[in-house]
């Protein structure tokens, strides 16, 4: 009963017997150091901090004087990330056995996090109305223009005139598959049960036939994730938009990671659910301009001069269908697009 209490709570709660070896860790500390129980259980306190010796080395002390302490504002250093936590460690003894400590990790940038997410679904609500009321107001008079140059052309002896009018006509067609494009799909999605490593081995065989040899794509992937719920073809829609950036990121030579990992009690926009993926698409280009972080999502933005800047408002738009999020770090050395899709609690 108290671990199904301590698995529902946000903080992560680890355990270590006398000898400093974990014990026990709850369904937050999982998350919070992407590592499961099963693997984590047994491991010194060394271990599991790794670089963080502080930690450990505070946690001898709290045992031997039984006393507690607490640090409000500590930075973890773990593995491919760094994190902000408040620290508290309590002494525990119970009826003259070997001492415990009880560890208490409460990640404070996950307030950041939250805020953030907030900000990304305003973001791409603002750009779905954005997106829907100029293709509306685009479309309506290219179907005039288009219109009046079939009538033109018919009115037309001169075949050298005949070309200007095929050229109106051609664009105004690219012109509506663009505006097609940013309304989005014009048909209810086909859910399936899904592999989310379908879609994505799906994605990286396109993206591979596309780009020079130079470019080299690799798999990390998790097999214990679930099948969802959705759309095949909308999943590598957003996939390959996030992709095939990454690629053109990278310009001539190096690597793009496809990495999947499986999450359990997760928040996205306030809504809580018991298992989500986690989609990394990393690539190690030049990174985006800081200028333009914060707008990536919006339509009509984008770093290339041969860019629509239809792809990420779109596959951010196919990922909040699901209830999922979309989510991007970018530093001169690498970018890392996060896709977070709830797994099993996904409606029909």
């Amino acid at each position: 009963m108290h671990n199904k209490i301590l698995d529902n709570i946000n903080e992560a709660i680890l355990l270590f017997n006398n000898d400093l070896k974990l014990t026990y860790i709850n369904t937050a500390g999982e998350i919070l150091f992407e590592d499961s129980a099963r693997h984590l259980l047994g491991k010194t306190a060394k271990d599991v901090f790794g670089t963080n010796t502080q930690i450990h080395h505070d946690l001898r002390p709290c045992i031997e004087c039984n006393e507690s302490f607490f640090d409000r504002e500590l930075t973890l250093d773990l593995f491919h990330r760094k994190i902000t936590i408040s620290f508290s460690a309590t002494p525990i003894l119970e009826n003259q056995k070997q001492p415990e400590v009880l560890l208490e990790l409460q990640q404070l940038d996950r307030h950041l996090r939250i805020s953030k997410e907030e900000q990304l679904l305003a973001q791409e609500n603002i750009s779905r109305m954005l997106m829907r009321g100029f293709a509306h107001e685009i479309k309506n008079p290219l179907g005039g223009l288009r219109g009046a140059a079939q009538l033109l052309e018919l009115e037309l002896q001169d075949n050298d005139l005949k070309e200007y009018t095929q050229i109106i006509i051609e664009e105004a067609d690219r012109m509506k598959a663009l505006m097609d494009k940013m309304l989005g799909p014009n048909k209810p999605p086909n859910k399936v049960a899904l592999n989310i490593h379908e879609a994505l081995e799906r994605v990286r065989q396109l993206v591979q036939a596309e780009m020079s040899d130079m470019i080299i794509i690799k798999r990390d992937y998790d097999p214990s994730i679930p099948e969802l719920k959705a759309d095949k073809n909308q999943l590598i829609q957003a996939f390959l938009n996030i992709v095939r950036n990454a690629a053109q990121a990278i310009h001539d030579t190096g690597e793009i990671i496809l990495r999947t990992r499986i999450y359990r009690q997760m928040t996205i926009a306030g809504k809580h659910h018991k298992l989500t993926a986690r989609i990394d698409i990393i690539d190690n280009g030049s990174g985006i301009p800081p200028e333009l972080m914060n707008q990536i999502f919006y339509p009509m933005i984008t770093g290339r001069s041969d860019g629509t800047g239809l792809g990420l408002p779109i596959a951010q738009s196919i990922i909040n269908q699901y209830n999922g999020i979309i989510e991007c770090i970018s530093t001169t050395e690498n970018t890392t697009f996060s896709i977070y899709l709830p797994v099993g609690n996904v409606d029909d």
